[in-house]
Order: structure tokens, then C-alpha cells, then sequence
């Protein structure tokens, strides 16, 4: 069964043509069609020629955006010792150790980043089935598994963002609010470009980006010419 689509979709669907937009222009169009009525997040979708399937076609990396995210972000950190005293030094909203292991067992999920110190990952991976699904389990590639609490605390709440290519080798990640200036979303996109190109994997054949989308939560997909982007320069864009 088709899904209805809304009258206020529709409207704003007329809005958008079926062509590559120029960046700054895409970003506009997108905080003119978050038409919602709460502060909608921008999202890019990003389409890549990958096949996670394969270790070297897999991408999983952080990127830190200039702008921030727009969102107040929980960090949990799991640690042991005068480590622990750190996180809460380091401006950590929830931590512990073995019990904190246990509370989040028992259902615990109110934070947004969780961070361990590479000595508690050993009891860490039993939490692996609850928290891979959300995207929540510790990696090092994902900045999350680290003796250096203080700063991953700060970049993270920051506007540091961890994704990875889905199983189809779509990449889904915000770049901060529709009420950032259309200036401040064009900064973080291009981060984001960078970052996924710094990070193309070692067997990534033939043409890297394939689509390239953004839009706002509940607006329309908007196209991003992707060359325009790559062109552009940070000072441009600042």
C-alpha cells in the first residue's frame, strides 16, 4: 500500500526540481521547505559506489562540524579508576564502571555517545547486541574507545558526529538545524564531503559519489551537484 503523502509535502514538492542544485543553493531551498513545526534537523543522504559487504569497501569514520550539530548531546563514559574522576572533570553527564555496565543491561539507554577507555572494553563487548543496533557501541574508529576522555567528551558534545555507510552503501547523517544561517550548514557540509573523501576505502572502484541528497526532516529531497561542492573552497564557504 502506497504511502500518503501530505498536502504540505506536495506543496513543497512542487518546490524542488528534478536537477543538481548548486550547494548554496540546495541549502537554501532546504531551510525554505522546513516548513515543520519544530526546529527540523538538516540531513544529507548520500549514496556511494561501495559494497560494505567487503572489508575494504566499508566506511566508518567521525567527522567535526565546524558549526556544531545544534544538539545538546549526553555523554556516558565507562571507565575505571582515576579515570573516572577525569570524565566527570571533562564535563561527562553519566559516569562508571562495572555498575554503569549493569544499569545499561538492565535497559539504561539516556545518553547519546557512549565513550570506554580501551581496559573496560572486555566488559564493554557484552553490551554489544544492545547497543550495536542503536549505533551506540564504543569503536576506535569511531573516536569512541580512548584514554583521552577529556577532549573525545568536548569534541563530541562539540559537534562531533560518528556514521558509517549502511549494508547498501548509503551514508544517512545530519549537518546541523534548519535555523542554522544557510552560511553555517554550507561550512559543515563541506566538511562532510571532505571527510567522506579523505576516508574513500582502499577497494572503492570506479565513481565514488553516485547520489547526493539533503533535505530537512520532513521536507523534500533536494539534489546536491557534488562537483560544485568538491570545488568549493573552505575560504568561499566560510
Amino acid at each position: 500500500m502506497a504511502k500518503k503523502v501530505s498536502r504540505r509535502l506536495k506543496e513543497l514538492l512542487r518546490k524542488v526540481e528534478e536537477r543538481p542544485y548548486a550547494p548554496l543553493e540546495a541549502i537554501n531551498l532546504l531551510k525554505e521547505t522546513a516548513t515543520a513545526k519544530f526546529v527540523e534537523t538538516a540531513e544529507a543522504h548520500i549514496r556511494l559506489g561501495i559494497d560494505p559487504k567487503y572489508t575494504d569497501q566499508q566506511l566508518r569514520t567521525t567527522v567535526a562540524l565546524p558549526k556544531g550539530t545544534g544538539q545538546t548531546v549526553r555523554v556516558a563514559v565507562i571507565a575505571r579508576g582515576e579515570k573516572v574522576q577525569e570524565a566527570e572533570r571533562g564535563g561527562a553527564d553519566i559516569v562508571g564502571s562495572e555498575e554503569l555496565i549493569d544499569e545499561i543491561q538492565k535497559g539504561r539507554m539516556d545518553f547519546d555517545k557512549l565513550i570506554a577507555t580501551p581496559d573496560v572494553m572486555p566488559q564493554v563487548a557484552k553490551l554489544g547486541k544492545l547497543l550495536g543496533p542503536r549505533g551506540l557501541m564504543p569503536s576506535p574508529k569511531g573516536g569512541t574507545v580512548t584514554f583521552d576522555l577529556a577532549s573525545a567528551i568536548s569534541e563530541f558534545k562539540a559537534g562531533k558526529l560518528e556514521f558509517r555507510a549502511d549494508r547498501t552503501g548509503i551514508v544517512h547523517v545530519l549537518f546541523g538545524k534548519a535555523n542554522f544561517t544557510a552560511e553555517d550548514l554550507l561550512v559543515n557540509l563541506k566538511a562532510l564531503q571532505e571527510t567522506i573523501d579523505r576516508n574513500r576505502p582502499s577497494g572503492a572502484k570506479g565513481r565514488y559519489w553516485r547520489t547526493f541528497y539533503i533535505s530537512a526532516t520532513q521536507g523534500p529531497a533536494i539534489q546536491v551537484d557534488i562537483s560544485a561542492l568538491r570545488d568549493l573552497k573552505l575560504n568561499e564557504a566560510a
